[in-house]
């Protein structure tokens, strides 16, 4: 398309820097939204290692591997390194590199910024992970960080509240630059209510982050006063409360499942039109469902503490909100269900992973269902089918949704085909094995086995057998992955401009791979819902009104 030669030829005298300051300095959304992807899979390396520690320890009963102290180590950094090293920089990475390309914008609205909020996280992730070789080891409260459990650790413990404080300072300046560049930058044409979905998802997902990041880092700083400054936060012998903590903790922790969740909500909503060859189905309900699992993720937190003696109408409240939040979600999974029927489906990589984030996410939407009932969550608290609940959240929800990206935009970010039989095996590998590990799971928790511990008792023992093999095949299918990239980045065919039939939103009338300095000038188009595009021309006309 002629755009190759128009809107990026007075950029030619400003290309791209090279050497290692290209990436120490970068400005450019493309290699900041290159680093934050390349963090986050390591950090997702790194946090497996330390739930395959787990899962071995758990393979059969009595201390194998670790004391107790150090498996409380591992399942407290394994869950922080996930949820704040991996997922949420990878949908931060997505962010970075799509949104201007789907919405037209020349860059992110703050550059400068926006390399600071990057480096921000590997000096986070390293005081996470050099918390083990401290004395007194890593923080071992559990990722939630349970006071008064937190105010007894070593300095473990303070080298995690620091790195909580600087990865939610990068989250906060990744979200304002997301919500200026969605807000402020689109092209003409480009009206909010025709917006791609993962523009909506992430424009709610920032929001969701300014309001609840500032909620966990006072929260974290309330622990690090009565650790050493006298404070009686969440001491009761000296007036404080521990349930206190639980309230303001998951007053963060809640909104932040849906900071997760809504991203992932996004990317199935570009994917599958695309290989349904149909537009959305409904996009304006799927806008307004976003919207309110917004607003409702606020309402729901106690539903984490039906154990802690709350009032009956408290319970019922929360359990009634928690059952509401699941109507939005229906409302979004009847959606793709509807957007697939009757289309003329072709089944690649990225969609096998975003049909199978549908069906897996599904089940963990369902068992959440469970879990909202008062009285059966007093049952299941503290037990393994919650970790089956939200690793079916989690790991078949994000992390899914985050393959079927990166496998949809990879032509695209490097102009290279990756190998499809490599990423269907990958798909169907990380399917079957995923389920073996946490399926069982379910199982294990109905039967009373609690979470969090290294031994536990004979009769749980074939369960915790197929989960930890599962773990282990499913770890392995991740390299897969690795290698389809790296072996795509260097031998991958190359790649055509629009690599799939049914992709239409704006990043898909650029050249691939997608030009360095993309949209100088703001291209004038006319948008349909969903970000569909129905006519384009190069920067330099005037605005269409």
């Amino acid at each position: 398309m002629a755009i190759a030669e128009t809107t990026h030829a007075g950029g030619a005298h400003h290309g791209k820097p090279h050497g290692i300051m290209r990436w120490l300095m970068a400005t450019n959304h493309k290699d900041i939204g290159t680093m934050y992807l390349w963090f986050s899979f390591t950090m997702f390396l790194s946090g497996g290692v330390l739930a395959l520690c787990i899962r071995a320890e758990l393979f059969s009963p009595g201390l194998r591997f670790f004391q107790p102290e150090l498996f409380n180590q591992l399942t407290t950094l394994h869950g922080l390194i996930m949820v704040f090293g991996a997922i949420m920089p990878a949908f931060t990475g997505m962010a970075n590199w799509m949104l201007p390309l789907m919405i037209g914008a020349p860059d992110m609205a703050f550059a400068r910024m926006n390399n600071w909020s990057f480096w921000l996280l590997p000096p986070a992730a390293l005081l996470l992970l050099l918390s083990f070789a401290v004395p007194g080891g890593a923080a071992a409260a559990g990722w939630t960080l349970y006071a008064p459990l937190s105010t007894q650790m070593g300095i473990g413990m303070d080298m995690t509240i620091f790195a909580i404080h600087i990865l939610g300072i990068s989250s906060i300046m990744g979200s304002i630059n997301i919500i200026v560049t969605i807000l402020n930058l689109r092209a003409p044409g480009m009206t909010m209510m025709k917006m791609p979905m993962f523009a909506w998802a992430s424009l709610i997902t920032a929001y969701l982050i300014i309001a609840v990041m500032p909620v966990l880092a006072g929260v974290v700083t309330m622990v690090l006063a009565d650790r050493h400054f006298g404070s009686h936060f969440f001491n009761a012998a000296g007036g404080g409360d521990p349930i206190l903590y639980q309230h303001v903790f998951w007053f963060f922790g809640h909104p932040e499942v849906y900071i997760m969740a809504l991203p992932a909500f996004g990317i199935v909503s570009q994917v599958i039109p695309t290989f349904a060859r149909k537009p959305l189905f409904g996009y304006t309900s799927m806008v307004y469902a976003t919207s309110s699992i917004g607003v409702l993720s606020f309402m729901v937190w106690a539903h984490h503490m039906f154990a802690t003696g709350m009032p009956a109408t408290a319970q019922l409240f929360f359990m009634y909100a928690t059952m509401l939040i699941a109507v939005p979600t229906g409302v979004k999974v009847f959606n793709w269900i509807a957007t697939m029927w009757q289309g003329a489906m072709t089944f690649e990589t990225p969609m096998l992973f975003s049909i199978g984030f549908i069906l897996l996410f599904t089940i963990g939407g369902l068992s959440g269902i469970t879990l909202s009932v008062a009285a059966v969550d007093i049952q299941l608290h503290a037990s393994y089918y919650v970790v089956a609940h939200f690793h079916y959240v989690l790991v078949a929800g994000a992390l899914f949704s985050l393959f079927s990206a990166i496998y949809y935009w990879f032509p695209k970010m490097s102009g290279k085909m990756y190998h499809e039989g490599l990423g269907k095996f990958h798909f169907w590998w990380s399917m079957i094995w995923f389920n073996v590990t946490f399926f069982p799971m379910h199982f294990l928790g109905l039967a009373g086995m609690p979470r969090r511990i290294p031994d536990y008792a004979l009769q749980f023992t074939q369960f915790n057998q197929i989960a930890s093999i599962g773990a282990f095949m499913f770890g392995l299918g991740q390299l897969i992955f690795l290698f389809n990239i790296l072996h795509s980045l260097r031998y991958g065919k190359p790649a055509p401009q629009r690599p799939w039939e049914g992709a239409n939103t704006l990043e898909w009338e650029l050249p691939t791979p997608a030009p360095y300095h993309t949209f100088e000038q703001a291209p004038q188009i006319e948008s349909g819902e969903n970000g569909v595009i129905r006519s384009y021309r190069e920067g330099g006309a005037h605005p269409r009104h």
